[in-house]
């Protein structure tokens, strides 16, 4: 009896789960508030509402097409920039690119305006060349990459150097001028976008569905993640990285011509430091610059965001040297949330 009693212990049940915090679903609210896009969606909103406060004129058909403006000069450069880091490379050259190619187009459009052509062919020409010429930029930057064997910033940055050489250089220093019937042609409103306008929103959408919903979009994250690891699922790494830097190349080239559209000239410096507003467009908008993470959505808000401070600032009359300041605070403010977000979320 005393062997059987000992044997035949009374049944055990598993002890309840353990809730932890860190095996708790996060909430809605933290959901939301995680959610970098959304944190931009807020700060925008409140930028705005902020600038319209200290100013009524913000909100202005005048001022909205100004904005606008600046902000289709920046977020052509700023959606090149992010295909590039989230191949995991860099490309420092879009400004001088941009100022390069404009001032290419620019002689073209001068030598048809001399020759009396019509103004549509002007502009077609014009485009069809910056962007040509802003595409060639970028495969020599692919060659200095995959061929000379250079890592992305030091190749980059020789041709920021050179780019902008040669754009003084083409235009002896001086813009290059526009036609003002040309000019006049491009300036009607269809509120509250101008034509230019309207483009390079087509053009952002367009470039935010072929990262997002095709298989050239997934390539470019899958090399960014990890390029040993995409070659051996088949990619070819080699001739993608070439392909991403073309497209931003001829991102950038398209970013020449918006700016000879709204400067009426091509200024052989027009794109000075502006592949650093892109960058920064690009890191406020949360894509890693480790590569293979990021959304188009975030650089969108990100360009936004700059343009908004820049014309808000300007608006309010503070020293354009300050400026500088406001968008370096961002860009920290940014990189310290994305170190804040869990890692390896890709």
């Amino acid at each position: 009896m005393s062997s059987v009693s000992e044997n035949s212990a009374p049944p055990t049940h598993p002890a309840p789960p353990v809730i932890t915090p860190e095996s708790t679903p996060p909430g809605r609210l933290r959901t939301i508030l995680s959610n970098q896009q959304f944190l931009l969606f807020v700060a925008l909103a409140v930028l705005v509402v902020f600038f319209s406060i200290r100013d009524s004129s913000f909100t202005s058909s005048s001022e909205v097409n100004n904005i606008l403006n600046v902000f289709g000069e920046l977020i052509l450069l700023a959606v090149a920039e992010t295909y590039v880091i989230i191949s995991g490379g860099i490309d420092l050259s879009v400004g001088s690119n941009a100022s390069f190619s404009g001032v290419v187009g620019g002689l073209v459009m001068a030598h048809l305006i001399s020759a009396n052509d019509p103004q549509w062919a002007i502009l077609g020409v014009g485009t069809i060349i910056c962007a040509l010429a802003g595409m060639a930029v970028g495969l020599v930057n692919a060659a200095l990459i995959l061929w000379a064997r250079l890592v992305p910033f030091v190749a980059t940055l020789a041709t920021l150097g050179a780019m902008g050489g040669l754009a003084i250089v083409l235009s002896n220093g001086q813009p290059v001028g526009l036609d003002t019937s040309t000019a006049n042609l491009v300036s009607q409103q269809i509120w509250p976008f101008s034509p230019t306008a309207l483009v390079v929103v087509v053009l952002t959408a367009l470039t935010w569905l072929w990262l997002h919903l095709t298989r050239f979009g997934r390539y470019t994250y899958a090399v960014g993640s990890n390029s040993f690891a995409a070659r051996a699922a088949g990619i070819n790494v080699r001739r993608h990285t070439a392909i991403v830097y073309a497209l931003s190349g001829l991102l950038a080239g398209l970013a020449g011509m918006v700016f000879y559209l709204n400067l009426e000239s091509a200024a052989p410096t027009a794109g000075l430091n502006y592949e650093l507003q892109a960058i920064a467009a690009v890191v406020i908008g949360g894509v890693s610059l480790t590569g293979g993470f990021g959304r188009m959505t975030g650089t969108i808000l990100g360009a936004l965001i700059l343009t908004v401070v820049y014309s808000g600032l300007i608006q309010l009359n503070v020293s354009p040297n300050w400026v500088p300041v406001s968008i370096a605070v961002l860009i920290a403010a940014a990189a310290s949330l994305q170190a804040l977000r869990p890692a390896n979320r890709r």
